[in-house]
Formats: C-alpha cells, sequence, structure tokens
C-alpha cells in the first residue's frame, strides 16, 4: 500500500482578500457615489490552473441597478507559459442584490489575459448583453467590450508605483422615444461609442497587507453611457488583507 500514489492534498488551494475602500471605482466609473465600500473575494484553484472563486463589493442603492450589492461568480483557466509569463480566460457572471431593482441587471463577461509576473497585465473582454443608457435612460442590452492594461513597478521595499488604462467599447444603439407633446418621434444617438479612462498611484505592500491611493481620470462621454457617475480628477484609496 505504501507504493500507491495518493493525489496530494495541496492539490486544492484557498484563498482570499478582505479590503475597505473610498470609492468602488470600475472601468472609470464610480459604483458608490464617491463613498466607501466594503469588499471581499474567495477562491479556490487547482495545481493545473483551474481556479474558480466569488467576489462581492456593497454599492449605492441610489443608482441604478438600485441594488446593494455587486456579487461576481467567475471560473477560469490559467496556462503558465514560461517562468515569468502565462495566460488566462476567465467567465464572470455579474450578479445585483437587494435594494429596490426594477428589473434585472445582471450579466456575463469573458476575459482573456496575459500577464509578466506580477508586473504587468492586458486584457481583453466580451460582454454579450451589457446594459445600455444614454443618461439615466435605459436603451436595451447590447454586446460590449473593453480592452484594459494596468502594470506596477517596485521602487524600494515594498513601494510600488502602479498605473492603468482601458478603453470601453458599446455596440448596439442608443435610439429611444421622445414624446413631445402629442409627438412621439426616435432619437437615434451613436450607435458605436466609447470612453477612455485610466489611473496612476501608488501602492505600499507589508506582509498580507496592502494599501493603494491613486488618481483616476475618465472621459466625460462615460457619464452619458451609464447611470453612474464617472470618476475623472478623483483620488481613491483602498486597504486590503490577503488571507
Amino acid at each position: 500500500m505504501g507504493l500507491v500514489t495518493c493525489p496530494s492534498a495541496r492539490a486544492v488551494s484557498f484563498g482570499g482578500d478582505a479590503a475597505i475602500t473610498t470609492d468602488y471605482i470600475y472601468r472609470g466609473l464610480s459604483e458608490t457615489d464617491h463613498k466607501g465600500a466594503v469588499q471581499l473575494d474567495l477562491h479556490a484553484s487547482l495545481a493545473t490552473g483551474t481556479f474558480a472563486g466569488v467576489w462581492a463589493s456593497s454599492l449605492d442603492h441610489k443608482y441604478r441597478p438600485y441594488a446593494d450589492y455587486d456579487v461576481e461568480e467567475y471560473i477560469g483557466q490559467r496556462f503558465d507559459l514560461s517562468s515569468a509569463w502565462n495566460t488566462s480566460i476567465t467567465a464572470t457572471n455579474y450578479s445585483y442584490l437587494g435594494g429596490s431593482q426594477l428589473h434585472s441587471s445582471d450579466y456575463q463577461q469573458v476575459s482573456a489575459s496575459v500577464s509578466y509576473l506580477d508586473r504587468w497585465t492586458f486584457s481583453i473582454s466580451a460582454i454579450p448583453n451589457a446594459q445600455r443608457y444614454w443618461g439615466y435612460e435605459w436603451t436595451g442590452r447590447y454586446p460590449a467590450y473593453d480592452a484594459e492594461t494596468s502594470g506596477q513597478w517596485l521602487l524600494w521595499k515594498g513601494l510600488y508605483v502602479t498605473a492603468g488604462a482601458g478603453y470601453y467599447l458599446f455596440t448596439g444603439t442608443n435610439t429611444r422615444w421622445l414624446i413631445n407633446g402629442k409627438k412621439a418621434e426616435w432619437l437615434s444617438h451613436q450607435p458605436t461609442v466609447g470612453y477612455a479612462y485610466g489611473n496612476i498611484g501608488l501602492a505600499y505592500e507589508w506582509r498580507s497587507w496592502r494599501v493603494d491611493v491613486g488618481y483616476f481620470l475618465t472621459q466625460d462621454r462615460a457619464q452619458m453611457l451609464f447611470p453612474y457617475p464617472y470618476a475623472n480628477q478623483r483620488v481613491a484609496g483602498t486597504l486590503s488583507w490577503r488571507f
């Protein structure tokens, strides 16, 4: 029996992180109206590179989709290209819970990324059923795409400079009805439109703790494409603990 090889119990590893942030900024938009949020991630991974987990954040339910929480269930596969390079494919389901939602705002996303150590990452995401708005007016669900890159560079003993940039692109149309007295007519805005966003900042790591402070920039047109305040010329900080 001693010659039988058994799978190691450590073939599956578990982890996560807990964080508090002064502003939940996602793709250039503040989903908490520039207020604080509590966030949690729990995940498991196999030695083969397969991983799955759940990430959650509190929201400001005064803004669409009028939910209290953003819960993201994800599963993916990581491939090691070398000792320094890797790539991964991830499928994510975005769920909005609580609050006083008028209809489901859940959507799905598939992402592919390539990374060099923990210094640089580039990713492309496709959202087949993204909700499109014009201001606070919901116009329908259409495919959307996002390209994003981020990196961090060590300055000295746990102190990093960080930076990131991305571009979010909507397809479809912003066509909607406008009632003007007794006359109803179609208004059609740009069928394909996007916006750029980015950030630069500093981070400090000590053991399992990390502090991030960033300065965020977002193009003005983002304010018309989402029902959240956009984060332009904003400073935000996050304290996280990895376990």
